[in-house]
């Protein structure tokens, strides 16, 4: 099963989108989801929680409280070359990191190489890299998604870590002809899956212990994480708030709902919500349907800041697809939008992305309702 973020990417450079955009202050529109962002106690059970979770009202934004990466304590220098078979099965022999390029569709593979404490070799970023500490680096894609080759070259990258959720391919055989040794990395962004994610990224830059060090630390924060929502969340199942992750780009047309092993209902269920997709059985991601949309009754919708922007905020989404006020996330005017770059990158910024959803559902900003 390919990843939400790789069968997306088709259709979004397919019809020309903008790409992933840094964090967005709201997406409700007029009277909708808050400016602000809850309160930053760093415990769910500090804040004001909602009394019931399932006919809470009115759109929240899912926000980050710290941009910034942590860096493992570990510094054990690269042991170089290393010999690694990619994601796409090329024999890749890497020589030297001082020149790193991390580029994918959200970011995820750069906060990693920072995570591991290289991020003083990376040379150049992806639009979507928009976390403390990269704002000067030269942004090396178009439309947020296309690979600039001559912006790449320009950078003379002694080593290039990348996936399939951006191309095109020609440019990525482009550079591997100009000498550049390109290690594409697993695109299965699933919390699950960040283990992995860290192994390839670590291994590539002849850097495994810290990889190891790294996995250890987002296992202990992501434990942490949930430990902190787990007293939050009801203990009756029928009582846990239903949700759906709904992708749009109005501009396009396009609407799809992410579904079982997307990526997406992981994240639902971290924060002690039922993914409806799955429980209709809407496996990975395709266009939504008005039928599957009432079926499921979500409680709770979750989107793309920019997805929602995109749609007029929540009136414009209400306008645009009808069948969203057959349910009780239309009625109750209940999204959850987190920025584009943020909500599914996973990696290292996985426990504080759970913590952002969970926030914002369980503790939504005051005064984002408007009748």
């Amino acid at each position: 099963m390919r990843s939400a973020f790789s069968l997306l990417i088709t259709a979004v450079l397919a019809l020309g989108l903008a790409g992933c955009a840094a964090p967005s202050a709201t997406a409700g529109g007029e009277g909708s989801a808050s400016d602000s962002c809850p309160s930053a106690s760093a415990q769910l059970a500090d804040l004001d929680l909602v009394e019931d979770v399932r006919t809470a009202t009115g759109g929240s934004t899912a926000c980050l409280l710290d941009h910034a990466i942590d860096a493992v304590a570990d510094d054990t220098a690269p042991s170089l070359p290393v010999a690694v078979t990619d994601a796409e099965g090329y024999e890749v022999e890497v020589t030297d990191v001082d020149r790193i390029l991390a580029i994918d569709i959200s970011g995820t593979i750069a906060s990693t190489v920072f995570a591991l404490g290289m991020g003083e070799n990376v040379v150049g970023r992806d639009s979507s890299t928009t976390f403390d500490g990269t704002e000067d680096l030269p942004v090396v894609t178009k439309t947020g998604h296309s690979l600039n080759p001559e912006a790449i070259l320009e950078l003379a990258p002694t080593v290039i870590l990348t996936d399939t959720t951006i191309g095109p391919k020609e440019v990525r055989q482009q550079l591997r002809d100009a000498g550049i040794p390109v290690v594409i990395i697993s695109d299965e962004l699933r919390l699950e899956t960040t283990d992995q994610l860290i192994t390839e990224v670590a291994t590539a830059l002849g850097i495994p212990s810290r990889g190891e060090a790294l996995i250890a630390q987002v296992d202990e924060q992501l434990e942490a994480a949930l430990a902190e929502i787990a007293p939050v969340v009801p203990a009756d199942e029928a009582d846990r708030a239903r949700m759906l992750f709904l992708y749009v780009r109005g501009s396009a047309n396009v609407y799809y709902i992410f579904g079982k092993d997307s990526g997406a209902d992981a994240l639902i269920e971290a924060v002690g919500g039922i993914d409806v997709a799955s429980e209709i059985s809407w496996e990975g991601n395709k266009p939504m349907t008005a039928e599957a949309l009432v079926a499921a009754q979500p409680d709770v919708l979750v989107m793309m800041t920019d997805g929602l922007e995109s749609v007029g905020g929540i009136d414009g989404l209400i306008e645009r697809v009808p069948a969203v006020a057959e349910t009780p996330a239309g009625a109750n005017r209940r999204v959850i939008d987190m920025a584009d770059g943020e909500i599914l990158s996973f990696g290292p910024r996985s426990p504080e992305i759970v913590r952002a959803i969970a926030r914002a559902l369980y503790a939504p900003a005051s005064g984002e309702t408007a009748e």
